[in-house]
Parts: C-alpha cells; structure tokens; sequence
C-alpha cells in the first residue's frame, strides 16, 4: 500500500510518521507511477488518492460516489466491468489490464494495471482496495532494467558496484572469470583481496576520491596477478559514482579492461623508440673526434643511463700503443683477426687497457663479467672467461644473475668488431630493479659497439697516418733550433691542415762557406701531403743547390727547371717536350710554388736577395737612442714568376743590414685570408713588427697572436732573423800582391792573427793550409789574392783571385811534383771548396775550433801519405 495511502488510514501510528521522514521521496514508486482507490460496498468510489488524480486527471470530488467503470471505461467495455466489479465485491481478488479514458474531453485512452484486493469495513461489509499502475511507465522500467541487466551481466569487461562503504555489491560474470569463484561470492569483499597492496592502496583512494568529488576517473592503470597466476596483469579502469532516484549517492561503478596486449605492445614500441632514438643519438655523438679514448668515452656518454647503469670500454694494448700486429684479414670465414697469444683459444686473452667506464648508480668498478678493473689498467681475461669468450668468438654474451650482495644483475659483454678485426670490448650492466637485457638490447648492444669500433679503428688509423705525417713533416723542416753565424733566427710552423698536420710551406736555414747563411720560405700551391712531397723535393733540391754556392737568382733559375719536372715522370726536359704538345701537357701534373732565397755575409752585413712570386720580405730597422721605433718596410724585391711556370729570369738586389736590424720571410697565409685583402694582412704585419727590440721568440708569438690568421685555412711559415753580425776583431782580411813572397806573408799573417784569437793549437794546419791555397792562387789564379780569416763557431780561411776557373782535386801520379795539395787541404780540414765571385772564385777551407769536435790537427797516417805519393 503506497505510503500517502497507509498514512491516511493509520495516521496516529509513530513508526509510520518516522518512516515518511526517514524516507527521502524518488523511491521506485514514483517512477511506476503507483496510484490507489477503494470501492465501497456499495460499487461506488469512496477513497481517491492524490496519485489517483494525477494519473486520471479527475478530482476526488469528481470521482468519489460514481462508478469507476461508468466514470473510466468506454461504453463497449462497461457490462464486462460491472460484472468485475459485482466479482470483486464478493471477495475475489484480481489482477488485469483495463482500458480507461482519460477524462477530459479530449477522448484520449490509456491502459491501467489493477491490483484489486477485496477489504472489508467496520460493519463487516465488502469493499476493494485497488492499486493502479500506469502501464506505460512500468514498461519502460523493465526495459530499463533489462537492459541494465545485460549490461552488467553480459558485458565482455569487468564490471564492479561499490557500496559507499567500498566493499563489493554486485561483480558480474567476467569478473568472476578472471578472479574466480561465483558472482554471489564476491559480494563484500574489498580490492585489497584481488590486487597487491601498494596498487591496492591505489585504487582504494581512487574509489574514496570518487565517492566524495563525484569526478569520474579513466584509465586508471592497475598491475596485479590473478589468484593462482605469477604474471602480472595490467588493467584500465574506469571509475564513476553511482546515484539513487533521490539523486544521493549510493556507490561507485569500476569497469576494468584487460590491456596486458596493449601495455605490452605499447612497452614494446616505446623500447623500439628509445632504441632508435639511441641509435641515432649514437650517429651523432659516437666518432666526433679522432682519440681512442675520447671515442670509447662517447660510448658510455650515449649508452649511460639511457641503455644501461653501468658500462665499461676495454681496448687491446697494442691497438694503443700502435705496434698491433694483428693481421688485416680475418683467419677464416666470419673468423675475426685476434691478436697471435689469443688464437689457440686456450690462451688467456691479449692485453687490454679499460679505457672508459661510466656509472649511473655507483662508482663502483664492473664485477659482472671478471675481476674489478679500474681506468687505466691494463689486464687480461681469464681463458675459460665470458670476456676471452667474447672476444675469441665475436659473438656478444649475456651473464644473467649474480650473488645477493651483488650490484649487478645482468650484463652483455660485445666484442667490438671493426672491418673484421676485434679492436677491444664493451661490458654494459644493468643493476637490481632494473629490467635484464633481452634479445633486442643484445642487438642494440652489437650495434653501438660496432659503430665505436669502426670509429675506433678509424681513430687508429689516424693516429698511424698522423704520427707518419708528423715524422715525414719533420724530416722536412730544420731540426730543433736553427744558428747561424752573425743571425738570431726564430721561426714558427703551423700547417693548415689540421687533419695530417702537413702541408706545402716550408723553410730553411742553410749554412754556406764563409759563414755565411742563406735563408729560405717557400710555398707549394695545394694542401696535404700531395703538397709536402712536392716541398720536400723543393727543399731537398734547395739544399743540393746551395752546397754550390750558387748566387741566388742562379738558385732559383735551376729551382724553376727542377719544379716544372715534378709532375712529369721524365722530370723537367720531358716537361718542356710535352708543353709543345697540349695533349701531354694536358696530362701532366703542374707543380707551382713561390720562393724567396736570401743570402747574408755576417762579414759585410749585406744580404742578396731573389724572389720567385713570393711575399715581399719585411725589414725593421734598429731605432736610434732615444728615437722612436722605425717603421716596417716592405723590401722591394722583383717578385718575378712562380717555380714551374718557367721562360722568365729571375733578379736579384743587395741590401745592407744594419746591426740589430730585423728581416721576416714568411708565406701568405699569415698575411692573406678570405676576409680581409691582402694589403690588410700585410698593413697587420708591418704594425706587429713595430717594435723589433723585444726578444726574437717574444716577437714571433705576438704576430701570431696579433694577426687574424685565420689558422686552418691555409699553412703558415714565419722565419725571423736579427743581425748581429761578426765583430770587426773576429776578422782579418789582407790583399796580397801577386809575387812569390805573398807565400810566406800569407803564413806570417795567419800566425800573427790566430794567437790573438786564442787558436795557438790551430797555427801549425793553419798556416800550412794558408800556404797551400795562396800558392795554388799564384799558380793557377789571376790577379791580386785576397786572403781572409773568419772566426764565428769555426775558423774559416778563404783565398780570392780572378780567375773564373776552379780547381779540382786529382790523384797525383807518381813522377807529379806537385797536384797534392788539394789532397792535403781536404785531410786536414773539417771541409773545403770553391765558389765563383763576380770578379773570380774563392777557394776555402774550415777548421773546427779546438774542444769542439775533438782534435782539431789530426795527423796523417802512413797510408795516407803513401796514397797521397804513391
């Protein structure tokens, strides 16, 4: 009986007072739409409810007193509804279906479901109550529910209701298919009976969250087992709270989906990225640099802690020290080459260096894979060793597990294979609570340690071309510090290539007779090593060409011949041929490079000069006392054509050098550069050498720091040279008429002179060298003799007449009376020989000074004197 109803009837009664109050209105009956009426035993309506109005649209002082089925039924249905009624009134209950109208006037029908209960008054007569229910509506609520039901029921998910207390109310059949047990025993149960407790904390605040906020929750991912199962499950789940027909909460709904598949091809995806991300970071980061080293370090920068905890580079010794011996091939197919002491493969492993190790967890060293190793340390790995293993195979490995105290719990170990020979071996860690190595990782691995050892190999292979680079650049420039006699030389090198460190410029100090010295830059066109040999061949000819004393426009002349025949197998004379003939000259190689050769007499402070297309030499000059510096100058010198283009004669000037006086030759990249002009460049020079009195080396440095000499872009050759030239006390120079006498004056000037210089051990060679020469002058010469004794390092002695004709030495026949004394010069001497002067030759000869190379008067033996008289 509906509540409004009972109340009606037992209106004193306190518990049914408390349950009206207690009970919030929405209950299902006002979804139904329940409404009630009652019969009098008299047929007609005597009770009509507030519902009873509102489902048929009539007042209880319309209806109370009529007949229901005159008032409600259509006329056709009205003997069949008195009969009902007359059937009721005699105690007969009923229930049916019974059209009515809606009053109105509007003649609309509907369809009413009674429930007719026979009652009885006070005076013990019959009467009806009758419960009505709108059809329609009732319906629509078991559609309602129908369809709830086999959501709830059917659904291919998870499905939970929560009661505000949290506890399961209702689990539907796919649940209890994963959990087990039937859907009636998971009612009251709490998620801490199906999931671990750190989730199910989790998802218990979730639930509270809910239940309080009204927000809903999706995708809430959640991993456990299912009971009986060791694999971890992982599910998403959607929460939303639950409301009554009163709007108030009554719980929370949980559908749960299975998305293990899909976590698993997501984590699988997401490792495929992060490895090809790391790939790709690898080609970027891995090989920038040409160092063993600094490439096994860019390793571990990539891999740690992208890749694994801890990881380590171990190389071969020799590869680092660069005598490996290791063969360029491999030993037999998909065999690597390994060094000899490994090949047996019962030896233990050759040694190796850890060159790198890096750690995102620990500085601790590598225990995964061997003893610990610290950077730096050279070992070997035991034979029976998963890294001797390794590294005799080439095949990576993966060491699983470890002790309980143990840091690591799986490691690989990758032999680092470059172009079929293994260069070293890369361990990478991974530690407790991190996921082991798989199949994918061991690829991954093989990858990355291949890429660091091809860079590796390439490394290597740098540093054996640098270092022979190196060696035959240095065998082409002067050793160590360059002297001379009457010059302070400093000079720089910087090549522009800074791959091979070498390149086309050079320079040199050679010294001459005479303790003069001449002084050379020079510059082949190109870089590298195409660019160095040719140097070197232009150097070595330079040399060859001033142990002939030649003047130095005569240098350079013979210099243009040797260049135009460097890129012609037959040298310079098939070079001229093939220049007739434009199709061989087409294939020939041009050689051009600029020279400036300069020659200085320390005696007369008078340096010449020839140029052959070359950056013009710059002077400064010495100031006077208390006068400011003096400015740079740019020496006038024809600068004539380069070496190799040939047909054009070359020039020479003389320039007198003032003590202190300061000359640079360098070559163009230290004054030239793609962005400023060359006049820039050599303004920058001239401004840099403005103040010549600080030291030499002090000097070279502040022009290169001072120019922008844009380094690397082409070679830099910087010879700097102060004059000091000789005292006037440390020479002595006489004429001597042409006349036998000048024989034994030649002897008493050279024993006057070498007293007064200390050299009392040299007067005995001395003077019987002296005599030989001037005698030979008097001979065989013409014109005055000119003799002239110089002391710098070595005591020179020099004889000038004017004939054009220089002497040779002979073997002298028996009957000879004279021809020795040549023979008798080149003994005794430390050297001798002759040159051509523009007014006649000069014939010299030098000794060393004595404590400086042993005895300076060696003695001749028996077997010379017999070789030089029979």
């Amino acid at each position: 009986m509906p509540a409004q109803a009972h109340q009606a009837r037992v209106p004193g009664e306190a518990w049914h007072d408390s349950l009206w109050h207690s009970s919030p209105p929405g209950s299902i009956y006002d979804y139904i739409k329940v409404a009630s009426f009652s019969i009098g035993p008299d047929g007609l309506v005597d009770q009509w409810s507030l519902r009873a109005e509102e489902l048929f649209g009539l007042t209880a002082a319309q209806v109370v007193g009529r007949d229901p089925v005159e008032a409600f039924m259509p006329p056709e249905l009205r003997e069949g509804g008195h009969r009902r009624v007359a059937e009721i009134l005699d105690g007969k209950e009923w229930t049916g279906l019974v059209p009515f109208r809606i009053p109105g006037g509007n003649g609309a029908h509907g369809v009413a479901e009674i429930y007719v209960m026979p009652t009885q008054t006070e005076t013990a007569e019959r009467a009806a109550l009758c419960v009505v229910v709108d059809v329609r509506a009732l319906r629509r609520i078991e559609s309602d529910l129908a369809a709830s039901q086999a959501i709830f029921g059917q659904s291919p998910f998870g499905f939970l209701l929560f009661g505000t207390d949290l506890t399961v109310q209702r689990a539907n059949r796919r649940f209890a298919t994963v959990f087990g047990g039937a859907v009636e025993e998971h009612r009251g149960r709490t998620v801490h009976d199906y999931l671990p407790p750190q989730e199910a904390e989790r998802m218990t605040e979730a639930l509270r969250r809910v239940l309080e906020t009204g927000e809903a929750v999706t995708d809430l991912r959640i991993t456990g087992a299912a009971p009986g199962r060791r694999e971890n499950r992982h599910w998403s789940i959607n929460l939303y709270r639950v409301h009554g027909a009163s709007g108030r909460p009554v719980g929370v709904a949980g559908i749960g989906t299975d998305v293990t598949r899909r976590h698993l091809a997501a984590r699988e995806a997401a490792g495929v990225r992060r490895n090809l991300a790391l790939l790709n970071e690898a080609g970027h980061r891995i090989g920038n640099s040409l160092d063993l080293e600094t490439t096994a370090r860019e390793l571990l920068h990539v891999t740690v802690p992208g890749f694994c905890d801890l990881a380590a580079v171990d190389l071969y010794q020799g590869l680092l020290l660069g005598d490996d011996d290791r063969p360029a091939r491999p030993q037999g197919p998909g065999v690597p080459s390994l060094p000899p002491g490994q090949r047996n493969g019962r030896a233990p492993s050759a040694p190796l260096r850890r060159v790198a190790f890096a750690s995102a967890v620990s500085d601790a060293p590598l225990s995964g894979a061997g003893a610990a190793v610290a950077v730096g340390e050279t070992h070997r790995y035991p034979a029976a060793s998963p890294g001797a293993l390794a590294l005799r195979t080439a095949r990576p490995r993966i060491i699983e597990g470890g002790g309980p105290d143990d840091l690591v719990q799986s490691t690989l170990v990758v032999p680092m294979v470059a172009h079929d020979t293994v260069v070293g071996l890369a361990q990478f860690s991974r530690t407790k609570g991190s996921e082991p190595f798989g199949e994918r990782d061991r690829a991954v691995a093989v990858e990355l340690a291949a890429r660091a050892a091809v860079c590796i190999d390439n490394a290597r292979l740098y540093r054996r071309e640098h270092e022979r680079a190196l060696i035959l650049q240095r065998s082409l420039l002067p050793p160590g510090d360059p002297e001379a006699a009457g010059l302070d030389i400093a000079c720089r090198y910087l090549p522009g290539n800074a791959a091979t460190e070498v390149g086309g410029d050079w320079f040199d100090v050679i010294e001459l007779p005479g303790h003069r010295t001449a002084l050379v830059v020079g510059d082949v066109m190109g870089r590298g090593l195409r660019a160095a040999v040719a140097m070197g061949e232009l150097r070595t000819a330079v040399r060859t060409l001033a142990l002939l004393d030649l003047e130095p426009a005569e240098v350079l002349t013979a210099l243009d011949e040797i260049a135009r025949g460097l890129g012609v197998p037959g040298g310079s004379q098939q070079a001229s041929r093939a220049a007739l003939h434009s199709r061989d000259a087409d294939r020939s190689e041009v050689y051009l490079a600029t020279c400036v050769y300069a020659v200085y007499d320390p005696v007369t402070r008078r340096c010449t000069i020839a140029n052959a297309g070359h950056m013009p030499p710059v002077l400064v000059e010495p100031p006077e006392p208390g006068a400011p510096p003096r400015p740079a100058l740019l020496l006038e010198v024809p600068p004539g054509m380069p070496l190799g283009v040939g047909g054009e004669p070359f020039e020479e000037v003389e320039i007198d050098l003032p003590e202190g006086a300061l000359l640079a030759l360098y070559t163009d990249g230290l004054v030239e550069s793609r962005d400023h002009p060359l006049e820039e460049g050599l303004r920058g020079l001239r401004e840099a050498l403005a103040d010549p009195v600080r030291p030499l080396e002090d000097v070279c440095d502040h022009v290169l720091n001072t120019l922008d000499t844009r380094h690397g872009e082409d070679d830099i050759a910087l010879l700097m040279a102060r004059v000091q030239g000789l005292p006037v006390e440390a020479v002595g120079d006489w004429q001597l008429p042409r006349e036998a006498r000048s024989v034994g004056r030649a002897r008493e000037l050279a024993r006057a002179k070498l007293p007064a210089w200390g050299l009392e051990g040299l007067l005995d060679t001395t003077e019987l060298l002296v005599s030989e020469l001037v005698t030979n002058a008097l001979r065989y010469g013409e014109g005055e003799i000119r003799l002239r004794l110089l002391l710098d390092r070595t005591l020179v002695c020099e004889v000038w007449d004017g004939n054009l004709v220089q002497p040779r030495r002979r073997r002298a026949r028996d009957t000879d009376e004279g021809g020795r004394g040549l023979q008798l010069v080149g003994m005794l001497s430390a050297g001798w020989g002759t040159r051509r002067t523009h007014r006649g030759k000069t014939v010299w000869f030098e000794l060393p000074l004595p404590g400086e190379e042993g005895d300076p008067t060696p003695e001749l033996s028996a077997e010379q004197l017999l070789n030089m008289y029979g």
